[in-house]
């Protein structure tokens, strides 16, 4: 038997909410900012022995829609592609809790693909990062 492949479902930004994932969105990059990582002195691990490790490169990237934005956290070959005015689908993103913000992210289990431009403005007033949750306890 084949495996049928289910059509994605894409969902809008402000849609998003926190603790999900398997999110499939098109969105454009408003910016592209690169985070430096300061790995402490002297933490190597085994494989750093044997090859000169790398940083990470990690990017903080506005993305939006035409009903919001949120910050999209790009790493390694991923802020190659998440340049400011690409737009781009995130298929399988999750979203990550960020000091309390949400945060949107791919990791090895989904893929960021460059698409045709999008012709709507991305509604940068209401950014989904700029809001904080608090984690409460159910009894």
């Amino acid at each position: 038997m084949a495996t049928v492949k289910r059509k994605p479902v894409f969902v809008k930004v402000d849609q998003l909410k926190p603790g999900t994932s398997g999110h499939t969105l098109i969105v454009k990059v408003v910016s592209s900012n690169p985070v430096i990582v300061n790995k402490p002195r002297g933490a190597r691990s085994l494989s750093a022995l044997s090859q000169p490790s790398r940083p990470p490169r990690i990017a903080e990237c506005l993305v939006g829609d035409d009903t919001g934005c949120i910050y999209f956290t790009a790493r390694n070959e991923q802020v190659d592609i998440m340049t400011p005015g690409a737009t781009v689908i995130l298929r399988n993103a999750k979203i990550d809790m960020f000091k309390g913000a949400m945060r949107l992210a791919v990791d090895k289990w989904g893929r960021i693909e460059v698409t045709e431009p999008a012709d709507y403005e991305v509604k940068e007033n209401n950014n989904l990062s700029l809001v904080e949750y608090e984690l409460v306890n159910a009894e």
